[in-house]
């Protein structure tokens, strides 16, 4: 989720149901017509984290002297079936074997694969062009090598925080078996923020559970919405700007529970026209779709009642509510006053880490914006990830 795009905007559609038949089924994600990224026939033979292919890509002019790697492996989806994931290493000319790892989580915004990391580093449109190169460069020229997963996995199920946690595990450890990176003994970190920060704080918090072979240095996760579900009960059924990322939320929860979540069922024709126009677009064409909507103007009926199955879902990807624990040093930053995070949420999460012992460092940004304190809280980040790195022990403020 990007700044100022809030998944909770949905309001009231993503946690009730309408009465009445199905108006649609939903519809999925077109196939990527590059085949490297589709799941072998013999998928379910192979056990998370393991290489499935690997391509050399061509070189990128926005990040000189790095050499740039296309992993395919196999992940875990929401509900436990085997998936094909990806993530991209980019690996400076002048790291060292066994030198430090970043794995960072790019905030992603959309249901297509255009809108996947691994193409944005190859796209000349500049909506989609990745914008953080020059910080990713400060990175780089340290000599870490840096992995950017496809978090939001083959489906690009927008909005299931959980899954993005375990893809991001798996890409770590696909990439530590790729020889020719020379990781395999790399002290390894987390990074992320927002909708990055949740596919980050999920994997830190799931390490211990989901991949008990990583052993992992830390986790600077930041601007984490920690609760969808208070997101969701306090932004209520509100009409919006980007009211289309949180509907393609939504849609993208459906997809990866679609038992579970018939999000497309409660849609009139007007959101089922919208839904069609979001359908594999990335995140302007997305705002541009359902700007200034809400739920009301695409729901099938507002006297809706809450259904415990598919509030459940929205539960299960709450990190407030997981009862898992980092096995990790965190360090966490946000606003005090955030306007689209709850910030009681993350306090709450905080002090549940502090009370069960770990390292964690939290900070504050003075300011009441979102995206500003992402920018703010970097320098802290970066010195903290390199103590981290350098295997340094985790200071914590709890």
């Amino acid at each position: 989720m990007r700044i100022r795009v809030p998944v909770a905007l949905i309001g009231a559609l993503l946690l009730t149901t309408a009465a009445g038949t199905a108006a649609a089924q939903p519809l999925l994600a077109a196939p990527d017509p590059d085949p490297f990224y589709a799941a072998p026939a013999d998928i379910a033979d192979h056990q998370p984290g393991d290489v499935l292919a690997v391509r050399a890509m061509p070189a990128l002019p926005s990040f000189p002297d790095t050499d740039v790697t296309l992993i395919k492996f196999r992940s875990t989806s929401s509900e436990g079936r085997p998936i094909a994931a990806t993530t991209t290493a980019l690996s400076p000319h002048n790291r060292h074997p066994d030198g430090p790892v970043l794995s960072y989580q790019q905030i992603i915004n959309g249901l297509g694969a255009q809108c996947a990391v691994s193409r944005e580093l190859y796209t000349t449109d500049p909506n989609l062009m990745i914008r953080e190169a020059p910080a990713w460069n400060v990175v780089l020229q340290r000599g870490w090598t840096m992995l950017l997963p496809d978090h939001l996995g083959p489906g690009f199920a927008y909005g299931a925080a959980k899954l993005g946690g375990q893809i991001t595990l798996d890409g770590i450890r696909a990439a530590q078996r790729v020889t020719t990176l020379n990781i395999a003994h790399s002290p390894v970190a987390l990074a992320g923020y927002s909708g990055g920060g949740m596919a980050t704080a999920w994997a830190a918090a799931l390490a211990s559970s989901y991949a008990p072979d990583l052993h992992l240095a830390g986790a600077a996760e930041g601007g984490v919405p920690m609760n969808l579900v208070s997101m969701l009960e306090v932004l209520g059924m509100n009409r919006h700007p980007a009211f289309g990322l949180a509907l393609a939320a939504g849609l993208g929860l459906e997809r990866e529970y679609p038992d579970r979540f018939p999000l497309t069922e409660q849609l009139n024709d007007r959101g089922l026209a919208m839904r069609d126009k979001l359908l594999n677009s990335c995140t302007n064409d997305i705002l541009a779709a359902g700007a200034g909507a809400g739920a009301p103007d695409v729901a099938r009926t507002t006297s809706m009642t809450e259904d415990p199955t598919a509030r459940k879902v929205v539960e299960e990807n709450s990190l407030q509510l997981y009862a898992g624990i980092p096995n990790m040093p965190v360090f966490e930053w946000h606003s005090p006053i955030d306007g689209l995070i709850p910030v009681d949420a993350i306090v709450d999460t905080d002090h549940r880490y502090c009370g069960a012992g770990v390292r964690l460092w939290s900070e504050q940004e003075p300011v009441p914006d979102h995206l500003t304190a992402a920018v703010l809280g970097l320098p802290s980040v970066l010195n903290w990830l390199d103590a981290r790195l350098r295997g340094e022990p985790a200071p914590s403020n709890c």
